[in-house]
């Protein structure tokens, strides 16, 4: 597979090939699941919390004597059983993230750029860079490239100056080739990067 190289300009100034090995296979969506929802879980914040019968205020004194009553034996009015009560086995502060194995968070970028390269949804470009440092160059420039909507830039270390003039378009999210996740790709209209990105790429997902 040949992938056209385009300028700043929006124009043709060279080709690269994909190796067939890396992204010519079946998209495997199962390691793309699981990534993202290994992602999404690590951003929890994992913050809520329920009182118990220790943590509840009040049931201090024990309501009515031992025996005699015909009721039931009670300690506390903070029993779980009765109303204004602790609450039994409550949502505690906890964490939520969990590890996956390195082959399968290599294996969901692969599918999930393979998934975009079947879609026709990826550019390539020489450089990213801008002369002005302007959001409207830069704005002007991806609109060169066909680019609208949600956009994912990689590249292997981002320009300042783009990256200053790209944070205000909205949609467009900046990413280093040694960061992108398969979340990234997936939740994005387009997917630029840059010649170096994507050999660098090819190389870590071969």
């Amino acid at each position: 597979m040949k992938l056209n190289i385009q300028n700043s300009e929006g124009k043709t100034v060279d080709t690269i090939d994909l190796n067939d090995e890396v992204f010519g296979g079946r998209v495997k969506t199962d390691l793309i699941w699981a990534s993202v929802v290994q992602e999404n879980a690590s951003e929890r914040r994992g913050t809520h919390a329920t009182k118990n019968r220790a943590l509840v205020s009040g049931g201090g004194k024990k309501p009515y004597k031992q025996k005699g009553t015909g009721r039931a034996q009670v300690g506390s009015s903070r029993t779980p059983l009765w109303r204004k009560g602790g609450t039994v086995f409550g949502p505690q502060p906890r964490s939520y993230e969990f590890s996956l194995p390195k082959k399968v968070r290599v294996g969901a970028v692969r599918a999930a750029l393979s998934q975009k390269l079947t879609d026709g949804a990826v550019i390539v470009v020489d450089k990213l860079e801008t002369a002005d440092g302007k959001t409207k160059g830069t704005a002007e420039m991806l609109k060169r490239w066909g680019v609208s909507g949600k956009a994912l830039v990689i590249d292997v270390k981002p320009d300042e100056k783009f990256t200053l003039s790209a944070r205000n378009i909205d949609g467009v999210h900046l990413v280093a080739a040694s960061r992108v996740t398969a979340r990234d790709i997936i939740d994005t209209a387009h997917v630029i990067t840059t010649r170096e990105a994507l050999e660098k790429l090819q190389e870590t997902l071969a």
